[in-house]
């Protein structure tokens, strides 16, 4: 007995609780939660439901995100399962009721622009019944609930009998109370939809027989809903970061514009975290990314080896912040997204999962040129910038100043102290600066002299 007691507290249930629409927050708390499941091998994920639907795409989703948990799966109706509600729960492997709870009426309705249901046009009510039946037909099959309770609640041509007694008449869409989803029909006694109905969550868990299993409840984070307009706007934050990244580089010091670069990828990356994709490694790989970039320009410059790992851990980290990647399951299928190319190598990068992240990064890039390109030539003229750059490492106090030195040092001759490739130090005077060729090549050791500057760097040429 005790041992037995030792196992079943080994176990793990996680309880992810849907409480709201079926909309992108409530997709945000159900990807997090099964991920935590996964990541911590639960046995046991149990949807605790509540909600009058949702929209179908984003039930699609969830359809798949639940079928990657490979444990028990169990949908807990709270109180109302509807429309979209009542789809995730026959996406799990057991529906169990609270009592006086209801299920069904999942026939589809069309949304007006201003947030009211009406019923849709007759063909294409009847276009969609048949494309929403598919789907949630496959979940039926597959967890082995009666296709026609199923069909009944979608399509209102239906009619539901067992035992001779009609339970859903044609014209009607069927609704089941918790006592009605759990009578039994036929000579094996058949539940018609529910396992059973259920006092509460604990009296659940030690039903399926983890009594004495650790209970995880997975809370929403209260800024599912901020993570939607984030993902809308993640092109755009991009696009900020890199612009604000690339002006600090070209300036002295730490000023505005990288403190709004870093904020705009904070906000990119926490939409991620919310959203339920990125995790906690992917912003530390992005931050290795920029030490190495930094490196490299300020430490040893012209390697281009720094930069370049530099700039692949940026690369990844953008993309897979943004990418819904699972605990313990393979990065990339094995075979093809429907529609997509044949994998190269077991990749496929036609999948959703990665085709959304590397368009906005795409989107981002192909931007900022034009943009990147305007400020490469403003840059060095600009008085407002000036006013805002805040004070460099070596006592600079402003771009303006900094100018101001690079005049006086105009026709001072130095020493490279690295090679110049184009860009690299030297030695001017008593102070290691940053300098930069116009296209040539120097070697470490030779004498050059000062003829401009591009932003915090000297221009030089061989002495």
């Amino acid at each position: 007995g005790q041992a037995l007691g030792q196992a079943e507290s080994q176990k793990v249930v996680y309880v992810i609780p849907v409480r709201d629409d079926i909309m992108p927050p409530i997709l945000y708390v159900i990807r997090r939660g099964v991920k935590e499941a996964m990541e911590a091998e639960a046995d046991c994920l149990i949807i605790d439901m509540e909600t009058n639907g949702g929209r179908v795409d984003i039930t699609e989703e969830i359809f798949g995100i639940i079928d990657k948990f490979k444990g028990e799966t169990v949908t807990y109706v709270n109180r109302d399962a509807y429309s979209a509600g009542a789809f995730i729960a026959v996406s799990t492997d057991q529906i169990y009721m609270a009592p006086q709870s209801v299920i069904g009426a999942a026939a589809p309705i069309m949304m007006g622009p201003g947030g009211g249901a009406s019923e849709l046009p007759s063909t294409m009510e009847a276009k969609m019944n048949s494309a929403i039946r598919a789907k949630i037909r496959t979940q039926a099959e597959k967890n082995g609930y009666a296709i026609d309770v199923i069909e009944a609640m979608v399509d209102k041509s239906k009619t539901l009998e067992r035992d001779g007694k009609t339970i859903c008449a044609e014209g009607e869409i069927l609704t089941l109370t918790d006592i009605e989803a759990a009578t039994k029909y036929g000579d094996d006694q058949t539940p018609l939809l529910s396992s059973g109905t259920i006092e509460s969550i604990d009296a659940l868990i030690e039903k399926l027989g983890y009594a004495g299993a650790k209970r995880v409840d997975v809370k929403p984070l209260g800024a599912e809903e901020l993570g939607t307009w984030i993902a809308a706007i993640s092109p755009l934050l991009l696009l900020v970061g890199i612009a604000g990244l690339y002006i600090e580089f070209k300036t002295p010091g730490f000023g505005v514009f990288g403190g709004i670069g870093i904020v705009a990828l904070v906000i990119y990356f926490f939409g991620g975290y919310v959203s339920g994709l990125a995790g906690i490694e992917w912003v530390g790989i992005f931050i290795l990314g920029l030490a190495l970039i930094a490196v490299e320009i300020f430490l040893i410059p012209g390697t281009l080896i720094a930069g370049m790992c530099g700039a692949v851990c940026i690369l990844v980290a953008l993309v897979m912040g943004m990418t819904d990647v699972y605990p313990n399951l393979p990065w990339f299928p094995d075979t093809p997204a429907e529609g997509g190319a044949p994998p190269v190598e077991g990749i496929d990068f036609a999948i959703p999962d990665f085709s959304k992240p590397m368009m906005d990064l795409s989107i981002a890039f192909l931007l900022s040129i034009p943009l990147l390109w305007g400020l490469s030539r403003w840059l060095p003229q600009s008085r407002y910038l000036a006013q805002l750059s805040s004070a460099a490492a070596s006592g600079v106090v402003s771009v303006a100043a900094v100018a101001a030195e690079v005049e006086s040092r105009r026709g001072e001759v130095g020493t490279t102290t690295t090679p110049l490739n184009p860009g690299g130090k030297a030695l001017i005077g008593d102070d290691l600066c940053s300098v930069i060729t116009q296209g040539e090549m120097i070697d470490t050791g030779a004498s050059v002299r000062v003829i401009g500057s591009s932003g915090s760097d000297l221009i030089v040429v061989e002495a």
